[in-house]
């Protein structure tokens, strides 16, 4: 029996939008319910942060230093920072120092924060409308890098022809949701309909929670302070 030979399967939003009103057994929507169908996948997703489900992608990115000054603005979609370096370069070769996470108390508490060394500590500030970091001692150059992995927040909706940038294990969830809400704002649905619509949607829910709660794999990342 022949296969794909393909692992790359998805559904963009167009099909999931599809697949959500087939299950709700309406007619196919419009322009207008299409953008609405979008809106609603964000505002769901969004709320699924609130119910203790944490989505995003893992980076590596760069901050060049700059002498005297220890604060720095980073990208608005950072969710937070898991690991850094300071990278120094002499002679062609690049060395990296490990950093230490620390909290807004530890920050606050160091007397003097101007003084001068090389970065061995950062404090991440989130109550912004952007993030800053903060390094301690301030950088003592311009030449030295910040190197840091960072959790960005997941990309929203757009266009219906885009992918969804979730896990796979969340897919049927986006459907049954996006189904179940789709129904809301059609009073012509039975209200049993759309109770059984709820259900489905809790239950895919729970699934996907539980699946990624019980399944612990062991993900080897390199270590961003070697070369």
């Amino acid at each position: 029996m022949a296969t794909s030979g393909t692992k790359t399967w998805t559904l963009y939003v167009d099909e999931v939008i599809d697949e959500a009103v087939s299950r709700i057994g309406s007619d196919p929507i419009t322009g207008k319910e299409a953008s609405s169908a979008r809106r609603t996948l964000n505002i769901m997703m969004r709320d699924w942060g609130n119910r203790g489900v944490q989505l995003w992608t893992i980076d590596e990115t760069t901050q060049t230093v700059t002498e005297g000054t220890a604060n720095y603005t980073l990208d608005t979609y950072l969710v937070d920072i898991t690991e850094a370096v300071l990278s120094r370069t002499e002679n062609s070769v690049r060395t990296d120092f490990q950093m230490a996470k620390i909290n807004r108390e530890d920050y606050m508490n160091i007397p003097v924060k101007s003084t001068k060394g090389r970065p061995s500590q950062f404090w991440l500030d989130m109550k912004r409308a952007a993030p800053v970091v903060y390094l301690y001692p301030t950088p003592e150059n311009s030449t030295d890098v910040f190197r840091y992995k960072r959790r960005n927040r997941i990309e929203d909706i757009t266009a219906s022809t885009e992918s969804i940038d979730i896990p796979d294990r969340f897919l049927p969830c986006a459907v049954s949701g996006l189904s179940f809400y789709m129904a809301q704002k059609r009073p012509q649905i039975d209200i049993n309909r759309r109770q059984e619509l709820k259900l489905q949607y809790e239950e895919e829910f729970k699934r996907a929670l539980d699946d990624g709660r019980e399944k612990v794999d062991l993900r080897i990342v390199p270590n961003i302070a070697r070369a």
